[in-house]
């Protein structure tokens, strides 16, 4: 898919422009807590529980720490958490869905138990014992392969479900026929029409990873002297901010956190089939041409 054909499907998917846009935001905050030299573990460096002001955009928590410039190192600690889950997972998803789907036989069946295995398995108390017997020492990079490994069930059963169909198709085929490799076939030839569905499962994956990692870091279950959107409401949990009426502290990290599950509103579904119909018709064009 050429460069062209991606900046063409943003140009008429408002949705995926709409993520993008979100997107571009998130980055721009990351960008700015690696330019900042605020360490958010470093306590009462400004005066406590000051509401949003000039000086202080977001406000300010009752350990004294800037909200604003806390949230930009808290949304890159949970985006990393996030993609790197979603990408590693996605992978692997990608090569055992490919394979098992275009193989077929006994190799696919062995694939699909050890899939529906993964998928059976109840995650969320499965992390929660997990994290539980790391004892608050999980870290960015620990918790994201955590994740990853238990999040690539379900996309690979749809990696696999579309090979299993495209392989049944005309210029398969053909390219088996013209000498192509089964490796050859399914990357340069399937793999295409997959990246609609994993351009959609990138982004639930992100916003499922940042979840999970919410979740445990609300319990207490993740390292709290590190910065996520989690772990901040914890603290403000943890000082009583919502009774106490600071609603900056708690309400701030819950906006970030909406915002960020925003990027899946680009409708994935409608975005999938928009990309999967416009791949189809480039191949038209391109058998056409060569006629």
């Amino acid at each position: 898919m050429s460069l062209k054909s991606i900046v063409n499907f943003i140009k008429y998917d408002k949705n995926l422009l709409f993520g993008i846009i979100l997107l571009s935001i998130s980055l721009l905050l990351i960008v700015i807590s690696f330019i900042s030299d605020y360490n958010p573990s470093t306590y009462f460096i400004f005066s406590k529980d000051s509401p949003p002001s000039l000086s202080h955009v977001m406000g300010t928590t009752s350990l004294g720490q800037d909200v604003f410039l806390t949230l930009t190192k808290a949304l890159s600690n949970s985006l990393l958490i996030g993609i790197l889950s979603a990408l590693i997972s996605r992978i692997i998803a990608v090569f055992i869905g490919c394979f098992g789907g275009y193989r077929g036989g006994k190799t696919d069946w062995i694939i699909s138990v050890i899939t529906e295995s993964f998928i059976v398995v109840p995650r969320l108390p499965l992390l929660i014992l997990i994290a539980f017997s790391f004892k608050q020492q999980l870290d960015p990079l620990t918790m994201g392969l955590i994740l990853a490994i238990l999040d690539w069930g379900w996309p690979s059963k749809r990696y696999r479900s579309q090979i299993l169909s495209l392989k049944e198709r005309e210029f398969t085929q053909t390219s088996k026929f013209s000498g192509m490799g089964d490796v050859e076939i399914i990357f340069k030839e399937h793999t295409p029409f997959l990246i609609p569905y994993i351009i959609v499962d990138i982004i639930s994956g992100i916003i499922w990873a940042i979840g999970m990692e919410t979740t445990l870091s609300i319990l207490g279950l993740f390292n709290l002297e590190i910065p996520t959107i989690g772990t901040t409401l914890y603290w403000a949990n943890y000082y009583n901010a919502m009774y106490r009426g600071i609603w900056w502290w708690w309400g701030f990290p819950v906006i970030v956190m909406i915002v960020t599950c925003l990027l899946y509103t680009l409708r994935a579904h409608e975005t999938k089939a928009n990309l999967v119909c416009r791949l189809l018709l480039e191949k038209k064009k391109k058998k056409k041409k060569k006629k």
